[in-house]
């Protein structure tokens, strides 16, 4: 059963692990120096997010940052990636955290079709993410229920 619960900071080098194999199986348009800009910058931001480690039968399967309505990370260990899990945590996040707002990396097509068929539209794009990285940035909302 997939269970949740609140990271703290005995968690990070396992969020760190997690975020790190993700984004190697999911980001392969990113530089190796871009890569290694993000792998130092993620540990300082994530105590500005509300994190949540989530586990089935011990196996840590992933983890989420919400800040208020914004789901600002959502990562998957690559083993658990396409077995419906992504769609429970994001299911269970709008249903009761209220999600109703998502960026995701434009060139991740995986990802932006993921959220799409969630229920999430359109709202803007950005030629450059929030580090004026040449990594456009869809913009999501998500105006109905899925």
């Amino acid at each position: 059963m997939l269970t949740k619960r609140k990271a703290n900071k005995e968690d990070y080098r396992s969020i760190i692990e997690i975020w790190e194999r993700s984004v190697k199986n999911t980001h392969d348009f990113l530089s190796e120096e871009d890569f290694n800009f993000y792998k130092k910058i993620i540990p300082e931001n994530l105590d500005s997010v509300d994190l949540t480690i989530w586990s089935e039968n011990d196996e840590l399967v992933g983890f989420s940052g919400l800040d208020h309505h914004e789901l600002v990370m959502l990562f998957l260990d690559p083993n658990f990636i396409g077995k419906r899990y992504g769609s429970r945590i994001l299911t269970w996040l709008v249903d009761n955290e209220g999600i109703n707002r998502i960026d995701v990396n434009t060139q991740n097509e995986q990802a932006k079709k993921f959220y799409l068929n969630h229920g999430f539209e359109i709202e803007s794009e950005d030629a450059v993410d929030g580090f004026g990285k040449p990594y456009p940035i869809t913009h999501l909302v998500r105006k109905t229920k899925f």
